[in-house]
């Protein structure tokens, strides 16, 4: 399924409009699409203990994941307008786990680059390492 990367970073940037952040004030908003047509939102989620924090991206996997959705196409990631928000590491061992090929779609300034994920994750350990272990 080709994906519009307009109508992804639209929908990313409305789940932004939802972030809870008031330690960080960086609001992020992701939009996930499934190979279905299904398109799941997330929005950071901060908490005054730190590490109970949740990133826009991982916000996005886990509701599509508990709604039966397991195949990706793209995810776009938006933070500030002038900012190009890239997923952080728990973030991209997270979205690998879906596939290699699974495009990754950030915009800063009105400009937007798209990347797969293994390029954002080289190396990674991903199901494929479990798989050349058996």
């Amino acid at each position: 399924m080709a994906y519009d990367q307009v109508n992804l970073l639209a929908a990313a940037r409305a789940a932004r409009a939802n972030a809870y952040a008031p330690y960080s004030h960086f609001s992020v908003g992701a939009a996930l699409l499934a190979r279905d047509g299904r398109v799941f939102r997330g929005a950071n989620v901060e908490n005054a203990s730190y590490g109970l924090s949740m990133c826009a991206e991982r916000v996005a996997v886990f509701a599509a994941v508990a709604a039966g959705a397991l195949a990706f196409e793209a995810i776009a990631v938006v933070g500030p307008d002038r900012t190009a928000t890239m997923p952080c590491g728990a973030c991209r061992q997270v979205l690998i786990e879906f596939g290699p090929t699974l495009a990754v779609i950030t915009q800063a300034d009105g400009v937007a680059e798209t990347q797969s994920i293994a390029t954002l994750l080289p190396a990674a350990f991903s199901p494929l390492t479990l798989e050349d272990a058996r």
